[in-house]
Formats: structure tokens, C-alpha cells, sequence
């Protein structure tokens, strides 16, 4: 325990829990992260503390600029407590479809937001090119480009990633995790391989999403759509070019649904849509490789941020989706039985 001086100071250091139902089915160790003790709630606190830091002992960020960042919302909470924390003042440009939880937790940290049109990447008014621009128009902003700008996954390499060598005692086997910048995913797989190269690095994509397309087959094409929010991506990014990965798997809405229910009842535990994604990902490599092994994935953020999607009955409803969550142990039979879907990257 700890007295910090500051906000952003309580950044890291957060508790695993096993989750015990899936643990026991499946004869594996499934341990989650518990990224939602982090101040800002989601494990996007740690790359907005290393890019921040990072940007102002370069110099490139000074007293009195503001921040500006596209996002999905988790990181631009993140950004806007830790420009808080530094006395720095902060600009969010946001999707307007996302949820209305993340909207209000930014502008509660003191940021300013501004809200878009949710279009294909290729329009000049996509989130991430209208953050930019602002970020051009202005010689006291400062773009944080969180896709691009690689202390995004260093704050992995530094911080999450020995923090899970050092729960596990070195005892993981493999590690899930899903994808959107790909910062978690490279920082925590490049640290994790230096300390064991046999580990197992598997991305759990969702639809809509062409990362485990690309991965397949070196093209990104997506099917479908999503309701997670801040995974997936159409395009290689720089911090995603840094990831070790060795398996992939493409996991639908509703199996999130199923799940996000059982932990619910069982562990007493209320995940995202993001985290469900993890937890349905760490199942799939149980499935086939357990048991026996040990494996690691994140609870990214407050599952109440996705209240408003995937706790919510009218909108799973309209989506086309089932409210009655598929049995655990038909589940488990079925991941068991779709290993042809899984990609494992060729020796």
C-alpha cells in the first residue's frame, strides 16, 4: 500500500483474480488483470501516462499545451486524468456512437470533447484525421496519435508486462489479448517472449475487425460488425507492427453475451465488452491446449461502461442478438470443436 502524490502515480501495479468456474472446467489457470483498478479505470491509463511522460521529457509537450487525441473513449479518459495529474489541459475527438459512459467520464476529468460522425477511415472526417488536423491548427496543441506513436506499447514492455511475469512467477503459458492499437498487445508480447520464447501470444479479434484477416492473409477484409468498442482496426498501425503473435481467432457478438453472463453469476465479476472478448479468447486456447496451462488476459475496464450495449436487453434486441446465454458447457464443447478457425502463425 502507498500514499501517492499524485493521480496518475496510482497508474499500474493492478491484482489478478482466476476465474474459478472457467479454471476448473477447463483444467487450465485463467487469470485476468484487473485493468479497472488503474484511476482512470481501464488499462488505457498506462499508455497515457508513458506517452504524456514520454512527450514532455522530449519536449515535444510543454507546461501549458493542450492535448488533443482521437479515441474510442478509454484513452481519452486516460489522457485527460493524466494531463490533470500534470496540470496539462486536454481535447477528446470521439465517434458519437460510442457509449455515452465514456463520453461523460472525459469531460468529468475536465477535458474538452468533441463529438463526430462515425465514417469509414478513408474520409477526412473520421475521428482520428479531425484530431490531427486540430492538433496542426494550433501551435500550443500537441497530438498524442496513440496509434502511431510506439510509447504506447512501451508502457506495456515497461510496466504490464513485467507485472504478469512477476504474478505468475514466470509460470504463464500463454497470454490473449485483443487488439486495437495493438500498444498491449506488442508491449506486453515483446516483454513476455524475452523472459520465454515458447509463450504463446493469441489476439482475439471481434467481427468487423480485419486484424485476424490480415494475419490469415496478409490482407484486411472484415465481416459484420461489432458492439465492443476500441478493438479492431482496418489498417497496420506502428505499434501493432511490433507484436509477437502466434494464434488468432475471430469470436462473435454473442458469444460475448454468454459469457459476460456466466462470469457475471459466477465470479461476481460485471467485464466490458473488450474483457468478454479476452475471456472468450483465453477459453478458446483452453479449449485446445488446456489443460494444464496457464493463461493470462485482461479485464480492460469497468464492465458499467458497457451498460448501455451489452447489458442492455433492448439494444442486444435490436442487434438481432439472443438475451438467453448459451449453456457454458455447450459453449466449451463448441470452441473445443472449431480449432480449424483458430490461425497459429507457420514455425
Amino acid at each position: 500500500m502507498k500514499v501517492a502524490k499524485r493521480n496518475a502515480d496510482l497508474i499500474g501495479q493492478t491484482d489478478m483474480l482466476r476465474l474459478n468456474g472457467l479454471s476448473e472446467l477447463t483444467g487450465c489457470e485463467i487469470l485476468v488483470k484487473l485493468e479497472s483498478q488503474n484511476p482512470g479505470g481501464s488499462i488505457k491509463d498506462r499508455a497515457a501516462l508513458q506517452i504524456i511522460k514520454d512527450a514532455l521529457a522530449s519536449g515535444e509537450l510543454q507546461p501549458g499545451m493542450t492535448i488533443v487525441e482521437g479515441t474510442a473513449g478509454n484513452t481519452g479518459i486516460g489522457l485527460a486524468l493524466v494531463a490533470s495529474s500534470f496540470g496539462l489541459k486536454m481535447l477528446a475527438v470521439m465517434p458519437n456512437d460510442q457509449s455515452k459512459e465514456k463520453e461523460r467520464m472525459i469531460t468529468l476529468h475536465g477535458a474538452q470533447l468533441k463529438t463526430v460522425d462515425p465514417v469509414p477511415f478513408k474520409n477526412d472526417n473520421h475521428f482520428y484525421h479531425t484530431a490531427r488536423r486540430l492538433a496542426e491548427s494550433r501551435e500550443d496543441y500537441w497530438w498524442a496519435n496513440q496509434f502511431e506513436n510506439t510509447s504506447n506499447a512501451r508502457a506495456h514492455y515497461l510496466m504490464t508486462g513485467p507485472e504478469i511475469w512477476q504474478q505468475t512467477h514466470g509460470q504463464v503459458d500463454i497470454f490473449v489479448s485483443v487488439a486495437g492499437t495493438g500498444g498491449t498487445i506488442a508491449g506486453n508480447s515483446m516483454y513476455l517472449k524475452e523472459q520465454n520464447p515458447d509463450l504463446q501470444v493469441w489476439l482475439a479479434d471481434p467481427d468487423g475487425s480485419g486484424i485476424y484477416s490480415y494475419l490469415k492473409q496478409g490482407e484486411y477484409i472484415s465481416q459484420g460488425s461489432s458492439f465492443t468498442e476500441g478493438i479492431g482496426i482496418m489498417r497496420l498501425v506502428e505499434n501493432f507492427k511490433q507484436a509477437r503473435i502466434d494464434a488468432a481467432v475471430n469470436l462473435p457478438d454473442q458469444d460475448l453475451v454468454s459469457l459476460s453472463r456466466y462470469i457475471r453469476d459466477t465470479e461476481g465479476l460485471v467485464l466490458g465488452s473488450s474483457s468478454c472478448l479476452n475471456v472468450a479468447g483465453a477459453l478458446q486456447a483452453a479449449a485446445l491446449h488446456g489443460p494444464g496451462k496457464t493463461i493470462v488476459t485482461f479485464a480492460c475496464d469497468l464492465g458499467e461502461r458497457s451498460a448501455s450495449k451489452l447489458y442492455n436487453d433492448d439494444y442486444l434486441q435490436q442487434r438481432g442478438l439472443a438475451l438467453q446465454p448459451e449453456p457454458i458447457h455447450e459453449l466449451l464443447a463448441r470452441y473445443r470443436d472449431q480449432g480449424d478457425k483458430v490461425w497459429y502463425r507457420q514455425a
